[in-house]
């Protein structure tokens, strides 16, 4: 049975799709949504942690035999991005264009599996409006001179997920911008009109400084940034069987899985909740996993430190994108992981033995069942992936042939997603074969000298040979491994 820890219980349960849950028949299909980037630049390793976790949930899912439905949302319009559109003298969509553009092909080098839908925020107006507008029929919003908000005094069960406590806060206040204090309990903007000097202005496509907006019929405006994710996710999710028809607003089901950055708790992944049971009276979301921050050099991530990297700054560097997604593995999803390079360097150098390991094996037959079942074991348990990562570590020094290994370790890589399944066979240099088999008669005969000296000229070729009890074992150089992977 998959245990995950739910933030909204504060315990690990057992996982079980929403409708098994109700005791309703299903065809095991789940939901599972991710908060995604909001595209003002490109994204960094503290967020792709997080793209990472959300990755190998999605493929614990698919190993227990669930079928995932993936949604992960594209923020393409929000004040980060009107803000670097001004600094630079671009449209908002010039800048989401390029740094989308970079998302994906940084979500490729990673390994990730792309999910099944990436909706825009712009292309899903309709659905916001439509959910805003409901939310104000129910009496759950309200019109300012600026905007529309989110009524969070009449929703009686808001703090629920971030366990924020209500008790000395003002009551009233409000709050406009996308991003805000963490502690600040106050209605939140759904929809927001133009500063008063843009009102009547031309939309921004011929004016790259001016506010974007839309047409609604409680204003011209723009969505704020927390109704998107509630508007996509139900639009996308909720539909039976996961359809893509615009019935969540007022039909919705349940949720299975929600996931994201433990920053989003609050106020985002609270303000989700809020504003979706709100519309539609009923359970949101069945399971919300949020993954733990990314330090680097023991220290949170800020511009003032400059410690903030892409994964361009790793690949500069001399580090390849997987040996990052590796790293990530090394910590629970739930616990800090404090980014070195001394720590990259030391994964990059491990996922290069691991491949020279691999590259030399025979070719997949029957895996080992019992490091199998222990590496599932550990999966299924909160996703403890560093016990699975050790697990298959265990297999591939263990005493089973190649081919049983290779078999087991590929199974493993399903999840873990380093991408062993693309590595063929190692060649020997010409030559190398006859040295082999002429330093095993050396040894045979005692004459260790000399077949040092082989073993040496081996080494000059590549070519690295473990002497065992079963006879010499061979793999090449890490280098020549990773080019053959590359290519």
């Amino acid at each position: 049975m998959l245990k995950l820890y739910n933030f909204l219980s504060r315990k690990i349960e057992d996982f079980k799709s929403f409708e098994n849950s109700q005791g309703k028949p299903t065809d095991n299909v789940v939901g599972l949504y991710t908060c995604g980037p909001t595209v003002y630049d490109y994204v960094h390793i503290g967020n792709w942690r997080t793209f990472v976790f959300g990755d190998i949930l999605r493929r614990v899912l698919e190993f227990n035999g669930f079928k995932v439905k993936y949604v992960m949302n594209i923020t393409d319009i929000d004040d980060k991005i009107i803000a670097a559109a001004r600094s630079r003298g671009l449209g908002f969509r010039e800048i989401a264009a390029k740094y989308e553009k970079g998302f994906f092909q940084d979500l490729q080098k990673l390994n990730i599996k792309r999910a099944d839908h990436y909706p825009r925020a712009t292309e899903n107006i309709d659905s916001m409006i439509k959910l805003i507008l409901r939310l104000l029929d129910k009496g759950f919003a309200y019109k300012a001179d600026d905007g529309v908000y989110f009524s969070v005094g009449k929703f009686k069960n808001y703090g629920k997920l971030s366990g924020l406590s209500k008790a000395g806060l003002k009551k009233g206040a409000r709050i406009n911008a996308d991003l805000y204090d963490k502690e600040n309990w106050s209605d939140f903007a759904l929809w927001k009109f133009p500063s008063t000097s843009l009102r009547t202005s031309p939309q921004p496509s011929s004016n790259p400084g001016l506010e974007p907006s839309w047409e609604a019929p409680f204003g011209k405006g723009r969505p704020g940034w927390h109704i998107e994710c509630s508007a996509m996710s139900m639009k996308y999710l909720s539909g039976e069987p996961f359809g893509s028809e615009l019935r969540a607003e007022l039909h919705g089901r349940t949720i299975d899985l929600h996931t994201g950055g433990v920053d989003l708790l609050f106020p985002h992944h609270e303000n989700e909740i809020a504003q979706s049971e709100a519309a539609t009276g009923k359970k949101f979301v069945n399971f919300w996993l949020e993954g733990e921050h990314l330090l680097v050099e023991g220290e949170k991530m800020a511009k003032s430190l400059g410690n903030i990297f892409t994964l361009s700054d790793i690949s500069k560097k001399g580090f390849e994108p997987l040996a990052l997604r590796y790293l990530f593995l090394t910590a629970h999803y739930r616990s800090k992981l404090n980014f070195t390079w001394k720590s990259l360097e030391a994964v990059q150098n491990a996922l290069f033995n691991l491949r020279s390991e691999v590259a030399s094996w025979d070719e997949p037959k029957i895996g080992c069942a019992g490091y199998e079942n222990d590496f599932k074991e550990a999966i299924n348990n909160d996703l403890d992936i560093p016990k699975a990562l050790a697990i298959m570590w265990e297999t591939v020094k263990s005493d089973y042939p190649t081919s049983a290994r290779h078999q087991s370790v590929l199974v493993m890589d399903r999840v873990l997603g380093l991408g062993l399944e693309k590595l063929e066979r190692a060649e020997l240099p010409k030559g190398a074969k006859e040295l082999i088999e002429k330093r095993e008669e050396l040894r045979k005969g005692g004459n260790f000298k000399e077949s040092d000296k082989l073993r040496k000229e081996l080494q000059k070729m590549g070519v690295y040979v473990e002497d065992t009890p079963q006879g010499p074992k061979w793999k090449v150089k890490k280098g020549e491994v990773l080019d053959k992977l590359e290519q």
